[in-house]
């Protein structure tokens, strides 16, 4: 069995699928850990979230290369439920999660992911990186003191040490992935030299058995437990999917690949629900992990698996091996992963671009920072972009005017006809020097919602009391079918009209 999953799924670059999913291991389980106890569960539920949700999207996921488990997002979300009822209500939530994630792939509605602005997107990613990095400075801190004196000075030199094996290795080989070998370097050296520094261990015991198979202790399917659980699982499920789906587009960029959104958003849903009857905390794409696993020269889907499956023999046979590990090694890590994930490019987008998309940019990695939930910080970040966009399309609406050969009016409108520019709209026309035949060529426009509607019938209407007729012409399909409200007042005009189409599933 386990030799035809890897068959299956087994890319060309299996050596280093392999040996960078062995490294994104290593790196899941301070994070899965950390997670865990910050929504006030046990190390193990983190864990058991990591490798359960990794297999599985792993190997139904749509998008190869990427890796799920616990994350910090859904760990902020559900710590109230646990202190409130208890880690089994946690389980239902978890899988109710998963069902709602499953329905939103199965809609198809992974495709308006891709219409997350690129501002918002630059923002997500900054956030991030400024996000992790503070994840990191606070590894400097046991209970509420700062680590000062030898052990910080120790800790600065592992973890300069441990950042100039990951940037300077691959000039000279890149046969096994820098961040493995630097986690092992690292670890080795500490160990050799006797150095007193925290490890994996000083910050919980990850030894375990298998996650068995349990049905949430929560008095069955009543109507009480669905008022308690489904407020945190619709949540949960936006926040997943949000911060899976952008993960994806990550991940696109950096491969030049394209992944599938609903696929992703079925497999998401598919591990939450399995992670849920499982013991597991529930999770979503892990961006950082990710790029460890994409700048190790993991691409396929074998990568995933390979981390799954090697965090669990951590669990359950080399637990005192992988406490060992000094946090400062894993730090370095992380720190790379920040330099590699900031965009820095924004930088000198400054007086280059609209200074309404800086501004969107900088909020979304504000509020990420602020908040710590990317998924608002994006909702966020697209209502600013679609009332920037809304504002900016509401003033470029216009017409030119002109007789035609018929001596009738024309009008040429430009520009989108939507909410923002009904008022617009208005002011353009002049019913009462019109001719008595009056035409809009919609060739350069188009009707975008009910407002849009109700501004051609009010106009209609004072056409109607002058005594004249509004005629519309190149009118798309969309339009006319919009248009049926108005079509007591208006004369459609068919003709030559152009075929759109709003919305295409090619891509999810």
């Amino acid at each position: 069995m386990l030799f035809t999953l890897i068959n299956k799924y087994a890319p060309n670059n299996a050596k280093n699928d392999i040996l960078s999913g062995m490294t994104v291991a290593l790196a899941l389980v301070p994070e899965a850990v950390a997670f865990a106890l910050l929504a006030g569960v046990g190390p193990l539920v983190g864990l058991y979230a990591a490798f359960t949700i990794g297999i599985v999207t792993s190997i139904i996921g749509g998008r190869p290369g990427m890796i799920s488990g616990a994350t910090g997002a859904i760990a902020v979300v559900i710590g109230t439920l646990v202190a409130q009822h208890g880690v089994e209500y946690l389980f239902a939530a978890v899988i109710m999660t998963g069902l709602i994630q499953i329905t939103f792939g199965v809609f198809k509605m992974g495709k308006f992911i891709r219409l997350v602005p690129h501002p918002v997107f630059l923002g997500f990613v900054n956030g991030l990186a400024m996000v992790i990095f503070i994840s990191q400075i606070k590894q400097f801190k046991v209970g509420d003191d700062w680590i000062t004196g030898s052990p910080l000075m120790v800790m600065l030199v592992i973890i300069a040490a441990t950042m100039v094996i990951i940037h300077f290795l691959p000039r000279f080989s890149k046969t096994i992935p820098s961040t493995l070998v630097a986690i092992v370097v690292g670890s080795v050296s500490v160990i050799w030299m006797g150095l007193d520094t925290r490890t994996v261990g000083d910050i919980a015991s990850i030894k375990g058995g298998l996650p068995i198979f349990h049905i949430p202790d929560v008095g069955g399917l009543t109507w009480e437990m669905i008022e308690i659980v489904f407020p945190y699982a619709i949540v949960m499920a936006l926040v997943g999917l949000i911060e899976s789906l952008l993960t994806l587009n990550l991940i696109d960029d950096l491969t030049q690949t394209v992944g599938k959104p609903n696929k992703e958003a079925v497999a998401q849903g598919v591990a939450n629900t399995v992670t849920g009857l499982f013991g597991g905390m529930g999770g979503c794409a892990m961006v950082g992990q990710s790029l460890i696993n994409i700048k190790s020269g993991g691409r396929g889907r074998l990568s995933g698996i390979v981390a799954a499956m090697t965090l669990l023999m951590f669990i359950l046979f080399l637990s005192e091996y992988i406490e060992m590990i000094p946090i400062a090694v894993l730090i370095g890590v992380m720190f790379m992963v920040v330099i590699g994930t900031f965009e820095w490019c924004t930088v000198r987008l400054f007086g280059k671009v609209p200074l309404p998309d800086i501004i969107t940019g900088i909020s979304v990695a504000v509020i990420t920072v602020l908040t710590d939930n990317l998924a608002l910080a994006v909702i966020i970040g697209v209502i600013m972009s679609a009332l920037t966009f809304a504002w900016e399309s509401s003033s470029k609406i216009h017409a030119d005017k002109s007789i035609n050969e018929n001596g009738s009016t024309t009008y040429m409108l430009n520009g989108l006809l939507f909410f923002g520019s009904k008022e617009s709209f208005q002011k353009i026309f002049s019913p009462a020097d019109d001719t008595n035949d009056v035409y809009i060529d919609f060739n350069n426009s188009k009707v975008m919602d009910h407002s849009a509607i109700q501004a051609i019938d009010k106009l209609a209407e004072k056409y109607k009391q002058s005594g004249k007729t509004l005629h519309l012409q190149h009118l798309s399909a969309e339009c006319r079918l919009l248009l049926k409200t108005a079509k007591d007042l208006v004369e459609v005009n068919v003709l030559e009209d152009p075929s759109y189409h709003v919305a295409d599933n090619k891509l999810a």
